[in-house]
C-alpha cells in the first residue's frame, strides 16, 4: 500500500456514516454501502448490549483551526529537549500513528458520533472522560459527548486529572461542579453496585498525601462527601508495591493501573494483577486493572524509547485483556481509545508518510482491528463473570 499523502483520509473527503462510523465514499462502492446498511438493521436485534464494567479513557482535547479557530494537542510541543519545538499540525502531527479521521476537532458533532458509535460497537459500556477543570476546553465538549452517549446506550465517567494546586478543598469544589453540572444527565454513569455514585477516576492521586484525601473521602473527615450530595465512586491510581495501604487510609473506594506499558510501574505491571485484586477483595475495594493495546510516545518524548511496547500485531493487546479477564476484577479500563500522544490508541489508524517521517500504524491488521478485538474481549469478560 502507498504510505504516502494519497493513503491519507483527509477530512475534506466526502464520508458517509455506517452504524455511527465516517467511512470515506470513495473507497464504499454504492451496492455495497447498501448491502451494509441492510446488514445493519438486520443484525441490530442481535448485537450484545455494551457492558458497564468495561470503560475507556477518552480524551476531549484536540482542536483544529476550522472547527475552534486554534489548534490544541496535534500541534504538540517535543517535551525534555531543549529547543525542542513543536509539531505544526496537518500531516505532521505529536503522535506517533495517524488517525483514520485525520486531525479532528473534539467538538465537532460528527467526531463526538463517529466516537461514541465506535466505543459501543466494541461493546465499551463507560467513557471515562477527561476533565481539567470548570470552564476548560474538555469541560465544554462534555454536554455534546453526554447526549451521544445517552442516545448510544454508553454511560460517562469523569476522570479527574491533576489540576494546577489540586487538593482536597479544590478537589471537592470540583466535585460538587461535576455532580452539580452533569449528575442528573441519563448518561452519567451511576453503578447500582455501588450504591449509584458517580464514578470519579483520579489521575495522579498521589500527588496529595493520604492525610489529605481523607479529609475529603473518610466518613469522619472534616470536608468528607460521604453520605451527602457529593458522594462518589473515587478511584485512585496504584502506581507503587505499597501504594495500597496509602489508598486504603486515604479514603478511596478503589483503584487502577492507568498505564499501558507492562512493566513500568508496579501496578501497570501484568504479575501484580493477582496482588492488587487479592488485596481489593480483602478490604472491599473496587480494583480496575487498565489494558492497552502497546505504548509509543517518541515523537513527543524521543529520550523515552525503552518505555515503547510493540504491539505485536494485536498480540500485545491480547495478554494484556487475558490477563485482566483472569484475575476477574470488578471493572477492567482500556488506555485508551484515543490518546494519541502515547501511542495507546485504539481509535482506527492508517498508513502515512511526510518527508522525514513514516507513522506507524496497525497493517497487516485493519484500521478497525482494536474496536473488534475489544469487542471479543468483552464478550469474553462479562461471560467470565457470569459464572
Amino acid at each position: 500500500m502507498d504510505r504516502g499523502a494519497g493513503a491519507h483520509y483527509d477530512r475534506g473527503d466526502a464520508f458517509t456514516r455506517i452504524r455511527g462510523v465516517l467511512v470515506p465514499r470513495p473507497v464504499i462502492a454504492p451496492v455495497l454501502i447498501i448491502a451494509l446498511l441492510l446488514a445493519a438493521v438486520a443484525s441490530a436485534a442481535d448485537e450484545p448490549r455494551v457492558e458497564p464494567r468495561v470503560h475507556t479513557f477518552y480524551y476531549g482535547w484536540y482542536a483544529t483551526e476550522a472547527v475552534d479557530g486554534h489548534q490544541a494537542h496535534w500541534n504538540h510541543e517535543v517535551l525534555g529537549v531543549e529547543d525542542g519545538g513543536a509539531y505544526p499540525g496537518g500531516r505532521d502531527i505529536g503522535a506517533d500513528f495517524y488517525p483514520a479521521l485525520g486531525p479532528y476537532s473534539s467538538h465537532d458533532p460528527e467526531v463526538i458520533a463517529t466516537h461514541v458509535g465506535q466505543i459501543a460497537g466494541a461493546g465499551i459500556g463507560v467513557i471515562v472522560a477527561s476533565w481539567w477543570g470548570a470552564g476548560s476546553f474538555e469541560d465544554r465538549q462534555l454536554p455534546a459527548l453526554l447526549d451521544a452517549a445517552a442516545e448510544a446506550g454508553v454511560e460517562v465517567a469523569f476522570h479527574l486529572e491533576p489540576l494546577p494546586g489540586r487538593d482536597a478543598e479544590r478537589s471537592r469544589e470540583a466535585l460538587a461542579y461535576l455532580i452539580e453540572t452533569y449528575g442528573d444527565h441519563p448518561a452519567c454513569h451511576r453503578p447500582e453496585a455501588w450504591g449509584e455514585r458517580p464514578v470519579v477516576y483520579v489521575y495522579d492521586s498521589y500527588l496529595t498525601p493520604a492525610g489529605d484525601w481523607a479529609r475529603l473521602l473518610v466518613p469522619d473527615g472534616e470536608i468528607s462527601i460521604r453520605g451527602t450530595a457529593l458522594d462518589c465512586v473515587m478511584i485512585g491510581l496504584w502506581v507503587d508495591v505499597d501504594d495500597g495501604r496509602e489508598l486504603l487510609a486515604a479514603g478511596f473506594d478503589g483503584y487502577y493501573t492507568y498505564f499501558a506499558a507492562d512493566g513500568f510501574t508496579f501496578g501497570s505491571s501484568r504479575a501484580s494483577w493477582p496482588n492488587l485484586a487479592a488485596f481489593a477483595r480483602a478490604h472491599d475495594l473496587l480494583f480496575v486493572p487498565c489494558v492497552g493495546p502497546g505504548y509509543c510516545d517518541t515523537r513527543i518524548r524521543p529520550w523515552n524509547a525503552t518505555t515503547t511496547r510493540d504491539r505485536e500485531q494485536g498480540a500485545y493487546y491480547d495478554r494484556q485483556f487475558a490477563a485482566a479477564v483472569a484475575v476477574r476484577p470488578g471493572a477492567i479500563a482500556i488506555t485508551s481509545f484515543n490518546e494519541w500522544h502515547e501511542g495507546t490508541q485504539i481509535e482506527p489508524a492508517v498508513p502515512m508518510a511526510i518527508e522525514g517521517f513514516e507513522y506507524r500504524d496497525y497493517e497487516p491488521l485493519d484500521p478497525g482491528w482494536y474496536l473488534e478485538r475489544t469487542r471479543h474481549w468483552v464478550e469474553r469478560y462479562a461471560t467470565s463473570r457470569a459464572r
